[in-house]
């Protein structure tokens, strides 16, 4: 369980861990982690009680929509209009914007973390959300009848058409890239995890900054343990701070 305590490094590592080991282990639980290392003294459980406070409050305007795409624009109306949760276009690569904590604080992120916000307050209201692993930009999609909505968290919660898709596609990879299936189809928790520390490990590598990337690496690793790549550039991250000790 996820208790309200005054956390060193090596307890939340130990507490990411135990979380991400589940089957099925709660997303906003995991990332409400991913930055303890910044926070040790954080209530972290109060951060969940708010999202459940933002949940509550959306909640009656959600019920009032009359078909599935009005439930999931009511999501995006109260969180980016109302509530006023935006992407951070000013200082994009500030690390408090991959730390849900930070985000919900500051009301702020990036696509992916203001996609997770979108997806656990959807979980609660009972709208079904997932998140698209979508190359560059994080998206949401939101089942609508027999089809999938796709949102935009980081632009207000703006729906993107298929047309839309494949213009952010050319923008984000290359000009001749064309929509596959594969590129929007769902994200899983783990995946969603990865990318959140990959972005960080980016921001963290450009500044130099081993002591944090070393907290970085180890969270990748527990969720890809497998992973060489991972293994390799752990073991040499840790060779590295240790000789700065």
């Amino acid at each position: 369980m996820l208790e309200s305590v005054l956390m060193d490094a090596t307890v939340a590592l130990g507490l990411f861990t135990e979380v991400v080991s589940r089957e099925d282990f709660p997303l906003d639980q995991a990332a409400l982690l991913i930055g303890a290392w910044e926070y040790p003294q954080r209530d972290l459980v109060a951060y969940r009680e708010h999202l459940d406070r933002i949940a509550h409050k959306i909640a009656p305007h959600v019920e009032r929509a009359t078909n599935a795409t009005g439930r999931a624009h009511a999501i995006s109306d109260w969180l980016f209009d109302h509530l006023g949760f935006s992407g951070n276009t000013d200082d994009y690569y500030d690390p408090r914007n991959s730390f849900l904590c930070d985000v919900i604080d500051r009301r702020r992120g990036i696509p992916i973390s203001l996609s997770v916000l979108y997806l656990e307050v959807a979980r609660r209201v009972g709208v079904l959300a997932q998140g698209v692993n979508f190359p560059g930009h994080f998206l949401v999609r939101v089942a609508i009848e027999d089809a999938w909505l796709f949102l935009d968290p980081f632009s207000g919660g703006r729906a993107l058409t298929p047309t839309d898709l494949e213009a952010l596609l050319r923008k984000t990879t290359n000009p001749d890239a064309v929509l596959e299936p594969s590129v929007i189809a769902a994200a899983s928790k783990r995946q969603i995890l990865s990318r959140m520390l990959v972005n960080l490990a980016g921001i963290y590598g450009r500044t130099g900054d081993l002591p944090r990337s070393l907290d970085v690496m180890e969270r990748l690793h527990v969720l890809e343990p497998a992973n060489p790549r991972i293994a390799r550039d752990l073991s040499q991250l840790r060779e590295r701070v240790d000789g700065l000790n």
